[in-house]
């Protein structure tokens, strides 16, 4: 949070006062601004920590001066979907958030060697000034492209296979795609799974509790929030999608270097790829047709 340039913390320290009694006093005068700070810190500190509970959360947020008890920490969690993951011993088990079917981790294993091989997929929030939108992307391994993306205020099914029929219909893979994502509803449910296997893609999901494994992702959304969101108040919804649109379009994957692909961008690797087989693709047809003179066919 911040006040004319000084933190919350900074501007209490200043004038001597509590943060306690400094948000005490905003929640009255600002109760929907609280709200909504109070559910970005949470969320911050959740998506931080996945394994760190309402409890540890609220303890947290009563040492940098939140007047909140952890009732309403839970109920903002539960609300948000940050709950933590319970580790199970000794079991592994698919996620207990939901009844749909759960896959195992294809990607791990894989050694990706073109395009179109491996898409991973990925949800995370942006905060705007009296809302939290939600951003679903769909992104290409080799190329790290981010091939599809969708925002939405409802954290639900539809928004992301948005992403995915963008991602489809720019790309146009062939059968043997494999999608990896982790093991959200979003991803599980019917409707998403039936339009990846009626595109003859196979579907890759993480293991329970394991950020890890959609690493790609997860390195894309850091990328976003630092360098993109991080620095933006967006006013709307709509003033929202235009910035965050330019960056993945024309930031991200027309301008940014990767060291992954030798400091060039996604969409230049794309390019040069393209050419290089082209080159090989003309080399052997000019090869093919010298042997057919020297035969005298």
């Amino acid at each position: 949070m911040q006040g004319g340039g000084l933190t919350v913390r900074e501007m209490c320290t200043t004038t001597a006062v509590s943060r306690a009694s400094y948000y005490r006093s905003w929640r009255k005068r600002e109760p929907k601004q609280e709200e909504l700070a109070l559910r970005d810190a949470i969320q911050r500190l959740a998506l931080r920590d996945r394994h760190c509970g309402y409890r540890r959360i609220h303890r947290f947020l009563k040492r940098d001066g939140w007047v909140v008890n952890h009732k309403r920490v839970l109920r903002l969690m539960r609300e948000d979907n940050l709950l933590s993951i319970r580790r199970r011993r000794y079991i592994v088990t698919t996620d207990s958030d939901h009844c749909w079917r759960t896959y195992p981790n294809l990607a791990r294993s894989m050694v990706v060697t073109d395009i179109n091989q491996l898409w991973v997929a990925d949800i995370t929030y942006v905060r705007l000034e009296l809302e939290f939108v939600y951003l679903a992307v769909v992104l290409d391994v080799y190329s790290r492209r981010v091939v599809g993306w969708s925002l939405s205020r409802e954290l639900d099914s539809e928004f992301a296979q948005e992403a995915l029929d963008i991602a489809l219909k720019r790309r146009r893979p062939a059968a043997g795609l494999i999608h990896h994502s982790d093991r959200g509803v979003q991803y599980a449910c019917s409707d998403y799974v039936q339009r990846l296997e009626s595109s003859g893609i196979t579907i890759s999901m993480s293991r329970p509790g394991n950020p890890y494994d959609n690493a790609w992702a997860e390195s894309f959304m850091k990328t976003l929030k630092v360098e993109e969101v991080d620095g933006r108040r967006y006013r709307t919804f709509d003033h929202a999608k235009s910035c965050i649109g330019t960056f993945i379009e024309e930031v991200y994957n027309q301008q940014r270097l990767h060291s992954a692909l030798d400091y060039r961008s996604p969409i230049e690797f794309e390019a040069d790829l393209r050419n290089a087989r082209l080159k090989l693709d003309q080399q052997a047809a000019s090869g093919s047709h010298r042997g057919i003179v020297e035969r005298g066919l």
